[in-house]
């Protein structure tokens, strides 16, 4: 009773109901079950979320009030933290990679493009080859970019590179690339204080895991799952977050596939592939 039938596209046509069968649902719980079930996703919407979802996360994230202060003591007890754990080597990459010029001026281009370019690529390639999978695996980003929201309000983080005692290197002043929000002429326009979690990781993470289920080919399966390790190389080499940054960041992302599970019943890459449509409910 209340149960929604659900058939992928390729089906034949549902056969009528038998003389006097019932078919009747309780209307809440079958509006739940159409919510719940993936659909064809339609190509003027998900760009009017996606661009409002992005203009709203940024709004958000700049709105938080950058507590310069709290931020410098939060950055020095992660280093310490990380001294205590024997991970603190933040400093030594950063110096190393910094004497590599053409290097770390990759890295630079790297930090402040690929994070947006990937992530829209993935986007367009679910809802274009797997448009069964795209809803949930979308729920999944969002639900982790909006719980990092929470982390950027209630634990300001200094980066690195703006710990006056520290020693880092900020590349991009240091070798006058263009292009990042978050250093030189633009780091106006962003919270300079929003490095716990890194979104670049949770992104990329998301990007990776998406391309190494999903992507036929093993080179392409090879590449995702490298773009997330080279991105914690690029975000610790540039001095822009700490180990436990990128930490902060996979904790995210487990929560965005945690609900995207609660709310579909399955992790998004064990959904189906096509787009499945939900009989409607008779009254």
């Amino acid at each position: 009773m209340g149960e929604v039938h659900v058939r992928t596209l390729d089906d034949p046509p549902a056969a009528p109901p038998a003389v006097g069968e019932h078919t009747e649902s309780p209307a809440g719980e079958g509006r739940v079950a159409r919510l719940r079930t993936p659909r064809a996703p339609r190509l003027w919407f998900e760009i009017l979320l996606i661009a409002v979802s992005y203009w709203t996360y940024s709004m958000i994230r700049n709105a938080v009030p950058e507590q310069k202060a709290q931020a410098l003591r939060n950055a020095d007890w992660i280093w310490r933290a990380e001294h205590s754990l024997g991970i603190a080597v933040e400093h030594t990459v950063n110096h190393a990679v910094n004497s590599v010029t053409w290097l770390i001026v990759s890295m630079n281009y790297y930090y402040a493009t690929l994070h947006f370019i990937v992530t829209i690529g993935v986007l367009v390639w679910l809802y274009r080859w797997h448009p069964g999978r795209y809803a949930a695996a979308r729920l999944a980003l969002f639900a982790t970019t909006g719980v990092a929201l929470v982390g950027y309000y209630f634990y300001p983080l200094a980066p690195p590179r703006l710990m006056p005692d520290g020693g880092f290197v900020d590349t991009l002043i240091e070798h006058g690339t263009w292009g990042s929000m978050a250093s030189g002429n633009l780091a106006s326009m962003s919270n300079q204080y929003a490095a716990m979690p890194s979104m670049h990781i949770g992104w990329s993470l998301w990007c990776g895991i998406t391309i190494a289920l999903l992507a036929k080919p093993l080179w392409a399966r090879v590449l995702g799952l490298l773009y997330p390790a080279t991105t914690l190389t690029v975000i610790v080499s540039t001095a822009n977050h700490f180990w436990l940054d990128a930490l902060g960041g996979v904790l995210c992302l487990a929560f965005g596939y945690a609900l995207a599970r609660a709310w579909y019943g399955r992790l998004p890459h064990r959904l189906t592939r096509y787009a499945r449509v939900a009989e409607p409910l008779k009254a």
